[in-house]
């Protein structure tokens, strides 16, 4: 059965992870205080873009249909992918102190501004 709005499914989703990451990084992560601030981070732009995914989902839902809808989704998948990229670097640095893929946080954090961006011109369109 699909969602009436998968994108409240993927924000739900999201700040579990980024809640269950906290924890973690709270109460089990035991490498250095250089790589526990670098899960840190990761953990606190997962949990603000996880509430920026609730607010596409809460657009497109308002906005169904629309132009101003696509670049609201649009938004979401770069967030999601900012998410993914940026965070996901964070934290595989906080747990093995190591750059697993390098490039992917620069990158990641591109395309969260970006979803910032297509999000404030999404809200700008009338259609």
């Amino acid at each position: 059965m699909m969602p009436n709005n998968p994108w409240l499914v993927v924000a739900s989703i999201s700040g579990l992870l980024a809640v269950g990451a906290g924890a973690y990084g709270a109460h089990g992560l035991t490498t250095e205080d250089s790589f526990q601030d670098a899960f840190k981070a990761g953990g606190q732009y997962h949990m603000w873009h996880s509430l920026a995914l609730l607010a596409v989902a809460l657009f497109t839902e308002q906005r169904r249909n629309t132009r101003a809808a696509k670049w609201g989704h649009l938004a979401g998948g770069l967030f999601l992918a900012g998410i993914v990229l940026f965070s996901g670097t964070m934290y595989s640095l906080g747990i093995s102190g190591e750059l697993l893929v390098p490039g992917a946080a620069p990158v990641g954090g591109v395309a969260l501004m970006a979803g910032w961006a297509a999000l404030a011109f999404a809200a700008t369109r009338k259609d």
